[in-house]
């Protein structure tokens, strides 16, 4: 049984989304509050934590900072009534994988949880498998310590971002559709509707073009992105 851990203040919702994921078969644990939400996600293992931003003592981008420092592969899911394009670059920016607008369709969230859980396993099977060392420009990604460096200065991704960024070094020169990658990151066959693709790949240029002198990430108008030299 999967074990999730919620971090919520809402009783009316805690409640509801206890519920509901116990009974899809889940076991979920409850913390009311940041400070509490992150002693527990420290003191014990869970296989997905759900963490909303507005919450007493400690706001959850802070408590998904702190959870990072000391796991950087339990998946983390914010599900927060603050929707804006601002709001979900500063939740990824702090770690989070994927970020769910209140109100939700309860569907949907078991959806992206089941999405998360997989991407998971796929990863722990993946690191008992040979890995290559991937080098762009002067661009590295080692998928075996999963670390990225360029210009041999090491640069810190969360676990979306640095699937993200493996998908383009597998696929050098080639044009990336949206579809193509919400397909192969975040496992899903259709468009979510949302520019969450967007903001994932602006950000990861960011942190890219941060330690060398060419931009890596290009932007093909109507079509999607692509990983080439200048």
């Amino acid at each position: 049984m999967k074990k999730i851990l919620l971090v919520e203040d809402d009783t009316r919702v805690c409640s509801f989304i206890n519920k509901g994921l116990s009974e899809n078969g889940f076991e979920v644990t409850v913390a009311m509050d940041g400070t509490m939400g992150l002693q527990v996600a420290l003191s014990s293992q869970f296989d997905l934590i759900i963490l909303d931003i507005m919450l007493p003592n400690m706001n959850g981008l802070e408590v998904c900072k702190q959870i990072r420092i000391q796991n950087k592969t339990v998946p983390i899911l914010f599900l927060t009534a603050m929707g804006s394009t601002e709001n979900v670059v500063i939740g990824l920016e702090s770690g989070a994988d994927d970020y769910l607008v209140k109100p939700f369709k309860f569907i949907e969230l078991v959806a992206r949880i089941k999405t998360l859980l997989r991407r998971g396993g796929k990863m722990e099977e993946n690191d008992k498998q040979d890995h290559q060392i991937y080098q762009f420009a002067d661009l590295v990604l080692d998928d075996t310590g999963k670390t990225i460096s360029r210009n041999g200065n090491e640069i810190s991704l969360t676990s979306t971002e640095f699937r993200l960024l493996l998908m383009f070094m597998k696929n050098p020169r080639k044009v990336l559709s949206r579809v193509d990658m919400l397909h192969e990151v975040w496992g899903v066959n259709f468009d979510l509707g949302t520019n969450v693709v967007d903001v994932y790949v602006n950000y990861l240029r960011k942190k890219l073009d941060k330690y060398g002198e060419q931009k890596l990430i290009h932007t093909v108008i109507g079509m999607g992105y692509v990983l080439k030299e200048n």
